[in-house]
């Protein structure tokens, strides 16, 4: 059965290479094949699925090893698979809510030229991230990294006549290069101090290192996953991300690749949990972040960027949790499944707000919807209820799952990270209430498009809604299925391992403080927007509104911290190449240059020159003699 763990990456990749190098011959069904081969990537997991419930628990991981990629004295690098429990999660999500996508997109771009291009690329995108969560060593994963890396440039990019498209592909790559410099120098580090970087001797050996060097190499793999994962402080590219075609904001932006980075740390467990101080570094992260999104999203007049902010935020969440070790990991893992399920769901419900509505993404531009589009509005409203932790969907029971491991952290760390948990809580009620009642609700605040044509809003297609339907019943069911009998945390604990913390609060007290901040989030809202006209025109707003508009001047803060000093140290770097080192070369050139023609007078092939040359020489010559005798 190992034998089907390379037919998992292979079966998109070869569909990326297909729709790329066969040119215009599958223009007409490139589309239905790249989603055929999705789907065939999701039948070999959900087989591998089965092999793998048949086996004892601590017998579930399955290898295979396919050749030595590297295999040089003294470093060797092999194309090895390992799935387990962790991995068999991520494929199954990746595969099985990618070919959704896949089936949304058919509808979404069906009159876009390029379709055959955009369907190539999102295969080419399931295969990097398969390769990322399958891979047995980092050196693989980072291979699969680096593909997730280029897909997303490539799909965020993809509309590039616009300026704004191609400058927001362009932001993702180079600031997700700096924490790509994270994960290199991490391996490079793993090698130098355990001479491998495969998973099972890194792990087996990581307790024989100094804690010094597991919490570098544990801070490195951090920088990594705050810029794939968009936390704080590498997190300014992803409400840019959301100019690429909607599909690619719900693949790739909220239920796949900003997940890479929750992977990298649970993966990376064994290093984590021996290295206290990065830990720490992982938890503040988390914690600040999920606060710093769900205030933009609170903001945000665009329906995908104000969902941006919400992935920030729940990303936040799982790696706060991911932060916690033993107490938190399985927990991470969870919401993350379940957030791949409602996240893609808002998302896919955007796309198709904007397709009845002439591409508009500015929600004030939206109201009175549900009438209109009924499926959109009832599955966007599961996802809805879902994100905002309502009891029995869910998000109830995963996020509320982090909220207790962060007080049974204990002390008045745990105190303080489930105080920020709470109130990440309450923030996102209130910004999704917002987007529903913006969205759904109120009176018809329509305005003609930029070639003055009204809308007309509609219910997008069955290859659309279908996907949205079926993700709904994530949104609702999986949490539970998830929290029964502690199903998936014993699913994970093989892998992850799990420990309970000591909470000062009980279980059920948590559960009612987090539905109190839920209800007082949806209150506040409903106040805000709900009992009287919204204006079409945003208010002035106060300092804080303002500063979240602007994503809470994080992109006025990289310029002035990095692209300033940079470019005046370019500046200065060129300054002195110039004029420094260009200036003695040219100017000792110049001054050989100088001695040169001058010294060539003295050859003027003249026969009484040299004479005089030679009797002046003479001269010199016998007084130098006479000197030196009287002396």
């Amino acid at each position: 059965m190992n034998s089907l763990i390379p037919l998992l990456v292979a079966a998109p990749l070869a569909g990326a290479a297909l729709l790329l190098l066969g040119g215009r011959a599958f223009d007409r069904l490139g589309h239905w094949l790249a989603t055929a081969l999705a789907a065939l990537s999701f039948g070999f997991g959900l087989a591998l699925f089965s092999d793998m419930l048949g086996r004892d628990a601590e017998d579930r991981t399955l290898t295979r090893h396919l050749f030595s990629w590297i295999p040089v004295n003294g470093f060797q690098a092999d194309i090895s698979f390992q799935l387990d429990q962790l991995s068999m999660t991520f494929v199954l999500l990746i595969t099985g809510v990618g070919t959704l996508i896949h089936l949304y997109s058919v509808g979404y771009m069906a009159h876009d030229e390029r379709r055959r291009r955009f369907f190539a690329y999102l295969n080419l995108f399931l295969a990097a991230m398969l390769l990322l969560v399958v891979a047995d060593n980092y050196l693989l994963l980072y291979f699969g990294w680096e593909g997730v890396g280029l897909a997303s440039y490539l799909l965020i990019g993809f509309w590039q006549h616009k300026p704004s498209a191609a400058t927001a592909a362009k932001k993702a790559f180079i600031v997700n290069r700096v924490g790509d410099m994270g994960l290199s120098i991490a391996i490079m580090l793993m090698f130098v101090e355990f001479g491998s970087f495969a998973f099972e001797p890194v792990f087996a050996t990581a307790d024989s290192a100094s804690e010094g060097k597991l919490t570098a190499i544990g801070l490195m793999l951090l920088l990594a996953a705050c810029g794939k994962s968009a936390q704080v402080p590498l997190q300014s590219w992803l409400g840019d991300a959301m100019e690429g075609p909607t599909p690619v904001s719900a693949l790739i932006h909220a239920a796949t690749m900003v997940t890479a980075g929750v992977y990298l740390i649970t993966r990376s467990g064994a290093i984590f949990n021996l290295a206290p101080d990065a830990q720490t570094a992982v938890v503040v992260v988390g914690a600040v972040t999920l606060l710093f999104g769900a205030i933009v999203g609170c903001a945000k007049d665009d329906i995908k960027k104000a969902l941006a902010g919400s992935t920030m935020s729940q990303i936040g969440y799982m790696i706060l949790a991911a932060g916690l070790g033993p107490i938190g990991y399985a927990f991470a893992i969870m919401h993350l499944v379940t957030h791949g399920f409602f996240k893609a769901g808002l998302f896919l419900g955007a796309g198709s707000v904007m397709h009845g509505m002439n591409d508009e993404v500015n929600m004030r531009h939206y109201g009175g919807l549900r009438k209109y589009m009924p499926v959109t509005f009832v599955t966007f409203g599961l996802g809805y209820l879902a994100i905002i932790g309502f009891p029995g969907l869910s998000g109830f029971f995963s996020k509320d799952k982090i909220i207790e491991a962060a007080f049974a952290k204990g002390g008045t760390e745990g105190w303080i990270l489930g105080l920020c948990a709470l109130t990440g809580a309450a923030v996102t009620a209130f910004y999704m209430t917002r987007v529903m009642i913006l969205t759904f609700f109120g009176e018809k605040r329509w305005q003609p498009d930029a070639e003055g044509h009204d809308p007309h809003p509609h219910e997008s297609p069955k290859t659309m809604t279908v996907p949205m339907i079926v993700l709904a019943f994530g949104s609702v069911f999986a949490g539970g299925l998830f929290a029964f009998n502690d199903s998936f945390l014993t699913w994970l604990e093989p892998v992850t391992g799990h420990e309970e913390g000591n909470s000062p609060l009980a279980p059920l007290v948590v559960t009612l403080l987090t539905s109190a901040c839920m209800l007082v989030g949806v209150a506040l809202s409903y106040l805000m927007y709900g009992r009287s006209a919204v204006p079409v025109v945003p208010p002035y707003g106060s300092p804080l509104t303002r500063a979240a508009r602007r994503d809470l001047l994080q992109d006025d803060f990289n310029h002035a911290v990095l692209v300033r000093p940079g470019s005046a140290l370019t500046a200065a770097l060129v300054y002195f190449d110039s004029r420094g080192l260009d200036g003695f070369v040219n100017g000792l050139a110049a001054t050989i240059g100088g001695v040169s023609s001058r010294l060539r007078r003295i050859q003027n092939g003249y026969v009484r020159s040299y004479a005089l040359s030679m009797f002046g020489g003479t001269l010199v010559l016998v007084a130098t003699t006479l000197l030196m005798r009287s002396v």
